[in-house]
C-alpha cells in the first residue's frame, strides 16, 4: 500500500493526455499475451480449470469474470477467526480475497521458518476454497501494508556488508531465492489450476514508488515463474500515474500490470493509463487497493472515509464492468509488535502505527458489520453479485468483564541485574538492536560518566525511536531523567546526584515498529550514534535485551487476573489502558499489542475470546512510565479512539 499525495481528477486526464503523445518512447512493444491458462481436456475427459486475461476481461473457466474483492490478512486475525471473517467478507459480496504474505512472521530467525498457528497460510487458503472464494496472493518478497519493515525480516539488517533492499544486490537476491524456494512450492498446490483458490500472484508492490530496477523485478518473474509454471497469472501494482507506472511495471507481456489510485478520483482515466503497460486485449480494469478507509498513526485522529461515499467510488468502476479490490474489507489487529510506520520530510518526522488496523473498513477491528459502511457498500455490491448475497451476519457478542487489580511484580531493573552476564552485550560504542539480536520490543543500554559530568547535557543524535533516560548512584537505584524522542532533536539536561563516584546511565530504547514505506525504509533500532554528554562521546557500552517475547516512574511489570466462571461466558472484549503511560500487554501469554493513551487516539486493546479461557486469565502489562494510581484495568465492551491529549487531524 502506497503513501502518496493525493492528486486531483484532472491531474490524471493530464498525464493521460501528454502520456499519449509524449511517453510513448517508454511503453514497451508487446508481443500477444498468451492465454495464461488454458481450459482444455485431460485424461479421461477431466476438465482443467482456468484464469486467464483475453478481450480487456478476466475470464474464468472460459466465462467473463469481474473480480469484486477485499483484503483481509490472514496474520490480523486469529485463526479461529478466519472463517468468521471470511464469511462477513462473503455476505458483503466479496467473491475475491487479497493477502500479503509477511516474511518476517514466516522466518523470524534466518532459516527457523514458520507455517503454523496464525502462520498456516497454506490452511488459510484452503479455507478461502471451502467458502468458494476466490485468492489473490501478493507474496512479496516486500509488502508494506502498514506492517513492521514492510515484510521484511529484520535480521536483514544485522547483515554487513548492509544489503540494498528491493535490488539487484546479489546478497539481497540470494536469501529472496532462499525464502520464495520455501514459499512458492506450497502456494503451488493451491493455484487455481492445481485445484485451488489462488488465481493471481503479485510481485512485490507498488514498486514503481520506490525503484526502477527492472533486473530485479524481472528476476523476481523468472523465479515465480520456475516455481509455480506459466498457467498463473502473474500481475504488479502500482499508482495510477505515468511516472509509478513506467518504474514498476516489469514491461514483459506475462506479467499484467493493475493500479490503483486515491478513492474519489475518476478511475476511468487511470484505467485507460493502465492499458498502455498491458497488451492490447489484455488490461481489464482493475483496482488492486480500492481504499475504503485509511491508517491512523499514534497522535492522530482516527481515519474515516464517508459511507455513501465510498460507495459512490465503488460503483463507478463496477457499473462499467471494472474490477475492483477493497483495501481493506476487514483490517484486523497488528498484534504483538508488528505494527508498522511512516516518514515524512526525513527519518526524523516519525509515526508509528496503531495496535488497531481497523482502518476504517467495512468489517470493524471486532468483526462487526452493523456500520453504515458495510450497508452502503452491500448494496453497491449487490447490483453487480452474480448470485444472490448470503444472510446479513448477526453482530458478535462482546462483553466486560470489569476491574482486574494488578500487583507490581518486577522492574526492568531488576530483570536485566538477574540476566548478567547472560543475555548482556559488550561493545566500545553502542550497537543496533539488531546486531544484539533483539528484533522486536526494547533493548536496555547501559554506560556510566565522572562525576565532573553531574547534571551535564545528554544527546543522542540518532535514536531509534524512544529512549527512556535513567541515572543512579551505587548506594542508591535509578532515577528518572527524562526521554529522548527520534522526532526531536532536543538534548537532555540530567539531574544533578551528588554521587561520590562514577555514576550509572540507563537508556531504556523502545523501538515503536520499523519504518515499511519510502525511501527510509532502511530502519535499523536502538542508538545508531554515539551518545554525547557535555559534548563528549561515551564509550563503554553494556547492552541488556528484554525478553518479552517471552513474557517513581520507572519501567516495570505488573500483573493481574481475572475469572470466567462458565466457557459460555467467554465472548470478545476490550482492556481500557485508561490512566496508564505507555507499554504493552499480554493476555494468557499473548501479546495483545501496545497501548499509549496519552497520546491516542486508541485507549483499548481488542482481546479476541479464543485468547481467553474458563477459569483464571492472566494479565502481564510492561508500563513504561507510570501505571494508573490504583493500578487497575478495566475489561470492557466496546472499543474506544478518543484518547489523547494532543490529536491531530491528519
Amino acid at each position: 500500500m502506497a503513501r502518496r499525495r493525493r492528486t486531483s481528477a484532472a491531474t490524471v486526464v493530464f498525464f493521460m493526455l501528454v502520456s499519449l503523445i509524449a511517453f510513448a518512447a517508454f511503453v514497451p512493444a508487446f508481443a500477444p499475451l498468451p492465454s495464461l491458462s488454458l481450459h482444455r481436456s485431460g485424461p479421461h475427459g477431466a476438465t482443467y480449470r482456468s484464469f486467464k486475461i483475453d478481450e480487456d476481461k478476466f475470464w474464468k473457466n472460459s466465462k467473463p469474470f469481474q473480480i469484486i474483492g477485499g483484503d483481509l490478512h490472514y496474520f490480523r486475525v486469529l485463526p479461529e477467526y478466519w472463517e468468521d471473517r471470511l464469511l462477513r467478507a462473503k455476505a458483503l459480496g466479496l467473491n475475491t480475497i487479497q493477502t500479503y504474505v509477511p516474511w518476517n512472521l514466516h522466518e523470524p530467525k534466518p532459516g527457523e521458518l514458520m507455517f503454523e498457528g496464525i502462520a498456516d497460510i497454506i490452511s488459510y487458503l484452503k479455507l478461502c476454497q471451502k467458502l468458494d472464494l476466490l485468492v489473490m496472493l501478493r507474496v512479496g518478497p516486500y509488502i508494506c501494508g502498514e506492517w513492521d519493515f514492510g515484510g521484511f525480516p529484520p535480521w536483514l539488517l544485522s547483515i554487513e556488508p548492509k544489503i540494498k533492499l528491493r535490488s539487484s544486490d546479489p546478497a539481497y537476491i540470494k536469501l529472496v531465492d532462499r525464502w520464495w524456494s520455501v514459499l512458492l512450492p506450497k502456494v503451488a498446490s493451491v493455484l487455481y489450476q492445481n485445484g485451488g483458490p489462488v488465481i493471481m500472484v503479485q510481485i512485490e508492490n507498488e514498486y514503481g514508488s520506490y525503484g526502477n530496477d527492472k533486473g530485479y523485478m524481472r528476476h523476481l518473474v523468472d523465479l515465480a515463474r520456475g516455481h509455480l509454471g506459466n498457467d498463473i497469472v502473474l500481475y504488479t501494482t502500482d499508482g495510477g500515474t505515468i511516472d509509478t507506472l513506467r518504474k514498476g511495471t516489469v514491461g514483459r507481456n506475462d506479467v499484467f500490470s493493475a493500479v490503483d489510485f486515491d478513492t474519489g478520483s475518476e478511475p476511468w482515466p487511470a484505467f485507460q493509463l493502465q492499458k498502455l503497460f498491458n497488451p492490447p486485449g489484455k488490461s481489464p480494469p482493475l483496482c488492486a487497493e480500492f481504499y475504503t478507509g485509511w491508517l491512523t498513526h499514534w497522535r492522530e485522529k482516527p481515519a474515516q472515509t464517508g459511507a455513501n461515499f465510498t460507495a459512490a467510488a465503488l460503483e463507478k468502476i463496477l457499473a462499467k464492468g471494472g474490477s475492483a479490490v477493497l483495501y481493506m474489507a476487514h483490517g484486523g489487529t497488528n498484534f504483538g509488535f508488528y505494527n508498522g510506520a511512516n516518514t515524512g520530510g526525513n527519518e526524523a518526522d516519525y509515526k508509528p502505527d496503531l495496535t488497531s488496523y481497523d482502518y476504517d473498513a467495512p468489517i470493524k477491528e471486532h468483526g462487526d458489520v452493523d456500520n453504515p459502511k458495510y450497508k452502503a457498500i452491500r448494496k453497491v455490491v449487490e447490483q453487480y453479485s452474480e448470485a444472490p448475497l448470503p444472510q446479513f451476519p448477526s453482530s458478535i457478542k462482546k462483553t466486560g468483564y470489569g476491574k482486574i487489580h494488578l500487583q507490581r511484580s518486577t522492574s526492568v531493573f531488576g530483570l536485566i541485574s538477574k540476566q548478567y552476564p547472560a543475555n548482556v552485550v559488550v561493545s566500545e560504542k553502542p550497537l543496533s538492536m539488531e546486531v544484539v539480536g533483539q528484533m522486536f520490543g526494547f533493548l536496555m543500554y547501559s554506560s556510566d560518566y565522572s562525576t565532573g559530568d553531574d547534571g551535564g547535557y545528554l544527546s543522542i543524535p540518532k535514536v531509534h525511536d524512544r529512549g527512556q533516560v535513567y541515572i543512579s548512584c551505587q548506594s542508591r537505584g535509578p532515577e528518572y531523567a527524562g526521554v529522548i524522542e527520534r522526532w526531536s532533536d532536543k538534548s537532555l539536561r540530567l539531574p544533578v546526584t551528588h554521587c561520590a563516584e562514577r555514576i550509572k546511565l540507563y537508556i531504556l530504547v523502545e523501538n515503536m515498529g520499523r519504518v515499511n514505506y519510502g525511501q527510509y525504509i532502511y530502519d535499523q533500532k536502538g542508538i545508531l550514534s554515539s551518545v554525547y554528554l557535555n559534548g563528549k562521546a561515551l564509550n563503554g557500552w553494556e547492552m541488556y535485551q528484554i525478553p518479552l517475547a517471552e513474557k517513581k516512574v520507572e519501567p516495570a511489570f505488573y500483573f493481574g487476573r481475572f475469572y470466567i466462571p462458565d466457557a459460555n461466558q467467554i465472548k470478545d472484549t476490550f482492556i481500557s489502558f485508561n490512566g496508564w503511560g505507555k507499554g504493552a500487554a499480554y493476555m494468557n501469554d499473548f501479546n495483545i499489542g501496545r497501548y499509549w493513551p496519552s497520546s491516542g487516539p486508541q485507549c483499548n486493546l481488542y482481546v479476541p475470546a479464543p485468547i481467553l479461557r474458563r477459569g483464571e486469565n492472566i494479565v502481564v502489562v510492561f508500563e513504561l512510565e507510570s501505571p494508573e494510581p490504583n493500578y487497575s484495568l478495566y475489561s470492557v465492551d466496546e472499543p474506544d479512539f478518543t484518547c489523547g491529549s494532543t490529536v491531530k487531524d491528519h
